[in-house]
């Protein structure tokens, strides 16, 4: 990563760690007490041993059982504590990564990734969110301690000490292995389980063509191979751990009773009392618990570094818009330079060179065969897609000056394929802006002609349009989405085959639609292969081949077209 692209980095999850360094803190020194607490059923056990024992002094015995007892519930109450900052951390951490994660989906996804692809910054973002908020940093943080207790231990008697330390290193080989042993496999675990996810989200939205087709056998049989591999990773996994940590507590049972053994011998060789015997046996478990705890957590561990080094990776190469000065309404002009491009998920272009230019109140329709390019278009028009090379310009500034958020309010799209959202018809139509008024969503309705249509809804406007507007049929999901095109009078709108799916009836109300929009002053570019659409147009642009072909007036450009020399009628032409 550049040292250019670093700063930016740490605007997002580093930044988002920082802002819970105060937590963090907090969890540190809570750690420091209840780790010196631990110390406690050492210092008791020793002390009623040897002390209590050889002097038979019952208000000692009391005395430390009562002083043993507020240690005890001091050290529960700083666990909880401990435990409720993590949380709180989590939660954090995952409300300051949560807007620019929503961008990264959206940024993926306009690029051409996959769902799969677009989808894994969320289920990073959950990774890490669990991870923090799971036992597993405690854990990581009490590590240091093992030095701290071997340490005490020593104090006791060095030999005590040699036997955890070779105790501890042997615990640090087990760890070592753990990772090795699932860093590759998990990373593939998390690649599976995405892709099984996918399939089965896919299958669920086109379960009706699936049914239709007679393909519900053979779907499930993908979906079931994707999961038989996922399920055996999974096997796969949790006997790894089962193995380790069986080893790793057994050997810490071992360990305890080797420290015992350690320590008769020096008490038989008069070397150490009664008590330093079980006070060094609970303090070699104290010193080895935190590598224990390592192991145990390895997997979250692992899974939330990796979901950590994507999402850093990922957050430092998304575009942050500059806070760029913002520019008046546009209101004269659209022109379109030497544009260049392709889809953002490809090297090949496929448009090449194109240029026109539109005043306000023109029409433009966009016609041409199948592949030339009209959709790619309408994406650069409207700013979906970034130019490889030329500009698109509105009153002579760049697309590009504007915030994406300002950008959109002088736009109006209807895409190719209808996407609502859901919710209720009137929130579709005001883009979700939770500040449009009544007034504005019913003028959009009545500016696309779909007013007397939504009427007749169940609940009018307060219909819900359900996932992906499926409580309606496709005509009256495209003149919804007219109407959320119109919303707030845009200045340029650009209609992708805005009468795919539409009757006669509705193709009227398309027409009106433009001549009202046009007539105020808007430029309307319709991608069509209706000719009644094109006729109602000032201008025509003919793609072929990623190419400008034609471009003018409509009526001589379709006559160019129709010319017996031109074997490409404008009827046969459908979207690219």
């Amino acid at each position: 990563m550049t040292a250019a692209s670093r700063p930016q980095a740490a605007e997002n999850l580093h930044q988002a760690m920082s802002k819970a360094r105060s937590g963090v803190i907090g969890v540190v020194l809570l750690s420091i007490v209840l780790n010196v607490l631990l110390l406690t059923g050492s210092v008791y056990m020793m002390m009623v041993y040897d002390e209590v024992l050889p002097s038979h002094s019952i208000p000692t015995l009391v005395g430390l059982l009562l002083m043993a007892t507020a240690i005890y519930l001091f050290q529960g109450y700083f666990s909880v504590l401990r435990s409720k900052i993590l949380n709180e951390i989590a939660a954090s951490v995952d409300l300051e990564m949560a807007p620019r994660i929503q961008k990264a989906i959206s940024y993926l996804s306009v690029r051409g990734h996959n769902a799969l692809e677009a989808m894994l910054p969320v289920r990073d973002a959950d990774q890490i969110r669990s991870f923090l908020a799971s036992p597993a940093p405690a854990a990581l943080i009490d590590l240091p301690w093992i030095i701290v207790f071997l340490a005490f231990v020593t104090l006791l008697h060095v030999w005590l000490g040699v036997a955890v330390l070779i105790g501890a290193l042997i615990m640090i080989g087990l760890t070592v292995l753990n990772a090795k042993l699932t860093a590759q496999g998990l990373r593939e675990l998390t690649s599976t389980s995405a892709s099984r996810s996918a399939m089965a989200e896919a299958n669920r939205r086109h379960a009706e063509t699936v049914r239709a087709l007679g393909m519900d056998g053979r779907i499930n049989d993908e979906w079931l191979s994707v999961n038989a591999r996922h399920v055996a990773l999974q096997r796969h996994f949790a006997q790894l751990s089962g193995v380790l940590g069986g080893v790793s507590k057994g050997f810490r049972q071992f360990l305890q009773s080797a420290v015992l053994t350690v320590g008769a011998l020096l008490v038989i060789r008069g070397e150490a009392s009664g008590g330093i015997i079980f006070a060094s046996s609970m303090l070699s478990a104290r010193a080895l618990g935190p590598l224990d705890q390592a192991i145990a957590h390895w997997r979250g561990f692992a899974q939330a570094r990796d979901a950590w080094r994507r999402l850093d990776t990922l957050l430092s190469r998304l575009p942050e818009p500059a806070q760029a000065t913002k520019l008046p309404a546009p209101h004269r002009k659209l022109s379109v330079e030497s544009l260049t491009l392709g889809p953002p998920s490809a090297q090949e272009v496929t448009l090449r060179n194109v240029s026109f230019a539109l005043d306000a109140g023109d029409g433009l329709g966009i016609i041409g065969p199948s592949g030339s390019g009209k959709s790619t278009l309408s994406r650069a028009l409207t700013g979906i897609w970034d130019a490889r090379a030329g500009s698109v310009r509105l009153d002579g500034a760049a697309i590009t000056q504007w915030h994406p958020d300002d950008l959109g309010r002088h736009v109006g799209y209807l895409p190719q394929d209808v996407q609502l959202f859901e919710g209720t018809v009137a929130q579709n139509i005001a883009r979700f802006d939770p500040e449009a008024s009544s007034e504005q969503i019913v003028a959009a309705a009545q500016a696309a002609n779909a007013h007397e249509l939504i009427l007749r809804l169940p609940r009018g406007y307060d219909t819900p349009v359900g996932t992906d507007g499926l409580a309606l049929s496709g005509g009256q999901r495209q003149r919804i989405a007219l109407a959320r095109a119109f919303f707030g009078d845009p200045f340029l709108i650009v209609l992708d085959e805005p009468n795919a799916n539409l009757d006669s009836e509705g193709d009227v109300a398309l027409l009106r639609a433009i001549h009202g929009a046009r007539e105020r002053g808007a430029i309307v570019i319709v991608v069509a292969h209706r000719p009644a659409v094109v006729e109602a147009l000032s201008h025509v642009l003919f793609l072929r081949d990623g190419q400008a072909r034609d471009f003018g007036a409509s009526r001589d450009v379709l006559a160019r077209i129709l010319a017996p020399n031109r074997p490409t009628p404008v009827t046969t032409a459908v979207s690219a």
